[in-house]
C-alpha cells in the first residue's frame, strides 16, 4: 500500500513538471532557441520518416510498449552510431525512471539505463 502511494506521488510530480514545462514554453516564456531546436527536431524526424529511415512512433510503440515495464513519460528521437534511436523515459512502479533506447527502424530494444 505504501509503494502505491509513492508511485502516485512520483507520477504526480512528473506530470506537474511536464505541465509546468508546457505552460512556460507555450506562454512565451521559453527561449526562442529552444523553440527553433524543437522545430528542427520535428523536421528531422519527419524527413527521416519520409526517407524510410525510421518507422512511425505509433508502430514502434505497438511493438515495444508491453516490454518497457512502466509508464512512458517522455520520448526523443536521436541519432546514435549512424542509426536513429527512440529514447523512451519510462516511470516504473518503483518510482525509478529508466531510459530505454529502441532502434527506430525495427523496434529492437538496444539498451536500458537507470536515469
Amino acid at each position: 500500500m505504501k509503494q502505491n502511494g509513492l508511485h502516485r506521488r512520483a507520477v504526480l510530480a512528473t506530470v506537474t513538471g511536464i505541465f509546468a514545462t508546457f505552460l512556460f514554453a507555450h506562454a512565451g516564456l521559453g527561449q526562442d532557441r529552444n523553440d527553433r531546436n524543437d522545430d528542427d527536431e520535428h523536421d528531422r524526424a519527419r524527413q527521416a520518416l519520409q526517407d524510410g529511415l525510421i518507422l512511425p512512433l505509433a508502430d514502434i510503440l505497438a511493438m515495444v510498449k508491453d516490454r518497457l515495464g512502466g509508464e512512458i513519460i517522455g520520448v526523443k528521437l536521436e541519432s546514435e552510431d549512424g542509426r536513429y534511436v527512440y529514447e523512451f523515459k519510462v516511470l516504473q512502479l518503483s518510482g525509478r525512471v529508466r531510459e530505454i533506447y529502441v532502434n527506430a527502424m525495427n523496434g529492437e530494444i538496444l539498451k536500458v539505463e537507470d536515469d
